[in-house]
């Protein structure tokens, strides 16, 4: 009979988020007269605008036009979209970028799973804590994780995240081989200034190093000293890819949008004393697995880049920000600390008591959904994340429910 990987079985039999999605299943089933309110997961719920729309319908009429119907993209995706990446997100920013060193995906969170097999099974992994769970889980699938020891892989290196570094990860004591960065952070909601990211990226370079920079949430940056990507850092281009996403930016969590940024500046090692370009050997895994980002998607994409299409998708993110910032100035009202909030859709709250019995006594006593910061990791506890992704009225009805429950904290 043949055998399952080994490595499946050393995760926790459910993902933070499917657990999550159980307990609020339950709590419905017993309480079918209450509406929940999430400000948990962090999915969107504002509509496509309307120049994505019109792009998709457009896009679905060429799909029934023998002479502009699309099969199979090209597997870096297609120009209309490769161009305005490399011009509105990097040349704009005085930052160097080819459309071939661009590769177009459906989702970041796939890609930040996948690009660990370009690195050898025996690479040492870095982590911030808390962590998003799928840069851990997909390292420990591929066989890097060791054993799992008071809530921790042995041999995945934790940098811990918390209030008394004020959230800035310190150089980890042991050289890694791999480093995840997600900034703004997913959960924490905090930020690394350029002088903070431009240390993470010498010490790349000194230690010989690849980050994987997740800057999902980039859009969401209102503070000037915050690089909106880390190719605007000196020797970037040679230690670092990035992860960027149309979902929280442009609503697309439902459609599945996103790319990497690959530099050929970008090298890593052979194994026999040589090199090879970490693009080549991007370009050739997706080759081999995946045949691209739909062709509707992409066009659709392709219309936030537009003027109108800009605007639009600007005035979802700014409606979403006054949510962080109501959200912030209540649970400061309520004596909570909260950090985040301000550059990122996500507030990071400090919890009167374990995350998950708060976890429950927002849903069982308010009917609201947050994450409980132990999901993300040790440093995680005694933390929950809120999120901004809420309608204007449920956020304030979430404030109004919160604020009547205080006195159980």
């Amino acid at each position: 009979m043949i055998t399952v990987n080994e490595n499946f079985l050393k995760l926790e039999s459910n993902y933070l988020f499917a657990e999550i999605e159980r307990k609020v299943a339950e709590y419905k089933e017993r309480h079918p007269d209450k509406r929940v309110i999430s400000l948990g997961i962090g999915d969107v719920t504002r509509p496509l605008v309307p120049a994505v729309l019109e792009a998709l319908r457009e896009a679905i009429d060429d799909m029934g036009d023998a002479a502009r119907f699309k099969g199979y993209g090209p597997y870096g995706g297609y120009s209309f979209l490769r161009d305005p990446i490399m011009e509105y997100d990097y040349r704009a920013r005085g930052i160097d970028m080819a459309p071939d060193e661009i590769f177009v995906s459906d989702g970041a969170k796939s890609d930040v799973a996948n690009f660990q097999e370009l690195f050898a099974r025996d690479s040492i992994v870095a982590v911030t804590d808390p962590v998003y769970p799928v840069y851990v889980d997909s390292n420990v699938l591929a066989g890097r994780g060791g054993e799992k020891v008071d809530g921790q892989w042995s041999r995945i290196v934790y940098m811990p995240c918390d209030k008394a570094n004020n959230f800035v990860p310190a150089f980890p004591a042991k050289r890694p081989d791999m480093i995840y960065l997600c900034y703004p952070n997913n959960p924490t909601g905090t930020t690394l200034t350029r002088a903070q990211l431009q240390g993470w990226v010498d010490y790349a370079r000194r230690e010989g190093c690849v980050i994987l920079y997740d800057s999902a949430y980039e859009a969401y940056i209102r503070t000037p000293d915050i690089p909106h990507s880390i190719y605007e850092l000196e020797g970037a281009r040679e230690v670092a890819v990035e992860f960027r996403s149309f979902s929280k930016t442009a609503g697309f969590t439902g459609l599945r949008c996103a790319y990497v940024a690959v530099p050929k500046s970008l090298k890593i090692s052979d194994g026999k004393g040589g090199y090879v370009d970490a693009n080549h050997c991007w370009f050739r895994r997706q080759a081999t697995k995946y045949n691209g980002c739909p062709y509707i998607v992409q066009r659709a994409a392709a219309a936030t880049y537009t003027e109108k299409g800009r605007r639009e998708v600007l005035d979802v993110i700014a409606g979403y920000q006054a949510n962080a910032d109501l959200l912030a100035e209540a649970m400061r009202s309520l004596g909570l600390e909260v950090f985040g909030g301000v550059d990122a859709p996500y507030l990071w709250v400090k919890t009167p008591m374990k995350s998950w019995d708060f976890f429950d006594l927002l849903l069982n006593k308010a009917a609201l959904v947050c994450t409980p910061g132990a999901g993300f990791g040790k440093s995680g506890e005694g933390y929950a994340r809120l999120t901004a992704f809420g309608s204007p009225a449920d956020t304030r009805e979430a404030i109004a429910r919160i604020t009547d429950l205080a006195k159980d904290f």
